[in-house]
């Protein structure tokens, strides 16, 4: 994309792929499942403008950054650590964060674990989610919502990327783009990312097909176990 530089910089023994653009104080954005820096696009570009330097990384397990094999290297303590290896990496000391999604859950354990680091922060999606001493997450998820809940069955190790390969990379990401049922997201068993009813997927306005097939092109490179192994560190 026009005037956003990309690197990869050694963070945290791992290599992570950062895009940036613009000077002066520095925003730190980070992403969800399933993205990457490219969901940052447009705030890119308008944040640059106004005088900011927006930095965007590839989180672990994503896009060009490294995705370690082994299932417990994607806990919040690891990719938090991925976070200040950036920041350092970069020369920043602190900076403004913009989380999303699982960005957003990275971003509050980064002013948890490291205050000294984060100037102030904006979260979208996900609140705040204190743990309780008393009941692990992931218990909770399956009382409330059931086995079939998203991240229930984004737990064992390989089968939910089996589905996901059944139906197809891009069918897989317009499904969770598109969709706009407001009760809680599940995955039935053999019916994953389908539409029961068989209608077409429709994608929003604001994102067209031409911008999906980015997303579409490079999960098809790196598959979805990186991404989805956050999920299975729920519990740690």
């Amino acid at each position: 994309m026009e005037g956003v530089e990309h690197r990869t910089v050694k963070a945290n023994g791992i290599n992570i792929h950062v895009a940036e653009k613009g000077e002066g104080p520095i925003i730190l954005f980070i992403h969800g499942f399933p993205q990457s820096w490219y969901s940052w696009r447009h705030q890119i570009h308008a944040l640059a403008s106004l005088g900011y330097r927006a930095v965007a990384p590839d989180l672990r397990g994503y896009g060009d950054s490294d995705a370690p094999s082994d299932v417990g290297s994607y806990t919040c303590l690891h990719v938090v650590g991925d976070l200040i290896g950036v920041l350092d990496a970069i020369g920043a000391d602190k900076v403004f964060v913009v989380g999303h999604d699982w960005g957003a859950i990275i971003a509050w354990y980064l002013c948890l674990f490291r205050p000294d680091r984060v100037k102030a922060l904006v979260n979208m999606s996900v609140a705040y989610f204190p743990r309780n001493p008393m009941h692990k997450p992931l218990e909770i998820y399956r009382h409330l919502y059931g086995d079939d809940f998203y991240v229930c069955r984004f737990q064992e190790p390989g089968q939910i990327e089996i589905e996901i390969a059944e139906v197809g990379t891009a069918t897989a990401l317009k499904s969770i783009f598109a969709n706009r049922d407001p009760s809680p997201p599940c995955l039935p068993k053999g019916k994953a990312f389908q539409d029961v009813s068989g209608a077409p997927i429709v994608l929003p306005p604001w994102l067209p097909e031409e911008e999906v097939n980015c997303y579409v092109t490079k999960f098809e490179e790196t598959g979805f176990t990186g991404g989805i192994n956050y999920y299975r560190n729920f519990d740690r």
